[in-house]
């Protein structure tokens, strides 16, 4: 019966309908085995590689790019049945299939029923595509373009050359080294990148993001999590629901979107920052500043020999602005409903607080003037402070 079923799959593969060189299977499959309550069969080929690799798996999927000159591929396939009768019916056409044409290998693993398990070593394709109903998907070492999504599970992808596009409906993403843009997108889980060269969007509806060296622009949103960008080559736009975000460093423009809690801008060409509720604080900035929290303190500190007009608000707390001594600013400071001119204090002799209405303010030029620094704040005190 054996014998049949393999000479069955042969003529299959010769008579294959769609012009490409198709194969059920490269190997006999092991003997079947027991695991627990599972029942498992295994299949193991070897396949001639093609500039692009594209993988339908039914469970996880592991890839090793650079490992070997041809294709190993192993699949498990397992199946839970009461005894061996129901899991050999079971498994009579969980087969794999292995088609190569057009310049691609496309290998798929059974689905229904069964759970497949694909772990491949080959070398480093030009272009990879990895699609799976359910489960982990590790792929390291492509040359071109990656791009994988899984119904649920985790995601690493590390040494990739090309744009890497990676997708879970729930669950962990991880990254290591990206040399083009990258895409991450997860229904539920943290994010954390090492590198990548190009742009980068990195998505979640719930969990933290972590981005370590990124060479270009990066927009990263998060339904409730923490959101840190080590260092960015462009533009930062960054949102929370409700997490710290911190930037440390960016190469452009920082937009930061809080509803609940603090952020942090380290050096970047501007900020944009609206919070719902929590701290501010930024320095070295580089241009405009736009700046408010309904609820929380804000602390400044201005960029030597570079500024632009800008603003800071508060609705509930404290403004610190730090100004060095070689930076001309002229300063329009307000504190709504103060019960003291105290609410607004300055080192500056040229820069004083007065009353007016219900208001106090202080008006002045600060080094000889220069741009504005519009600052109001509303219960709180604002400082004004020599650096």
């Amino acid at each position: 019966m054996r014998r049949l079923a393999f000479f069955s799959g042969l003529l299959a593969c010769l008579l294959g309908a769609t012009g490409l060189v198709a194969c059920l299977f490269a190997e006999q499959p092991s003997w079947l085995r027991r695991e627990g309550r599972a029942w498992v069969r295994t299949f193991t080929g070897t396949a001639v590689p093609q500039p692009r690799l594209r993988v339908v798996g039914h469970g996880p999927v592991t890839l090793r790019g650079g490992a070997a000159v041809y294709l190993n591929y192993t699949v498990t396939v397992k199946v839970e049945a009461r005894n061996q009768a129901e899991a050999q019916r079971l498994l009579a056409g969980a087969l794999v299939q292995v088609a190569s044409g057009h310049g691609q290998l496309t290998i798929t693993a059974p689905g229904g029923a069964a759970l497949s398990t694909v772990t491949l070593a080959g070398p480093r394709f030009g272009a990879v595509e990895i699609s799976t109903s359910d489960g982990a998907v590790d792929a390291r070492g492509v040359d071109g373009p990656l791009d994988v999504n899984t119904g649920a599970g985790e995601i690493f992808a590390d040494a990739i050359h090309g744009p890497c596009s990676l997708s879970t409906g729930g669950g962990d993403v991880r990254v290591g080294d990206v040399q083009s843009g990258l895409r991450c997108a997860t229904g539920a889980g943290r994010i954390s990148v090492n590198s990548a060269a190009g742009e980068a969007v990195l998505e979640t509806l719930g969990g933290d993001i972590v981005a370590g060296q990124m060479g270009a622009s990066v927009r990263a949103q998060t339904g409730a999590g923490r959101v840190e960008i080590r260092s960015a080559g462009g533009p930062v736009n960054a949102v929370t629901g409700g997490g710290e975000i911190v930037v440390e460093k960016a190469g452009g423009i920082v937009t930061a979107r809080n509803m609940a809690g603090p952020v942090q801008v380290g050096a970047a060409a501007g900020v944009q920052c609206e919070n719902g509720s929590g701290g501010i604080r930024v320095g070295n900035i580089a241009g405009a500043m736009r700046v408010s929290t309904a609820m929380g303190s804000i602390f400044a500190t201005l960029l030597r020999g570079k500024l632009a007009d800008s603003f800071l608000a508060t609705g509930n707390g404290d403004i610190v602005v730090l100004i060095p001594s070689n930076v001309g600013v002229t300063i329009r400071a307000a504190n709504q409903t103060a019960d003291s001119i105290r609410r607004i204090v300055s080192d500056f002799p040229s820069l004083q607080s007065r009353r007016r209405g219900t208001q106090v303010v202080a008006e002045g030029a600060v080094n000889g003037g220069g741009p504005l620094l519009q600052i109001e704040g509303t219960g709180g005190t604002i400082f004004i402070r020599r650096q």
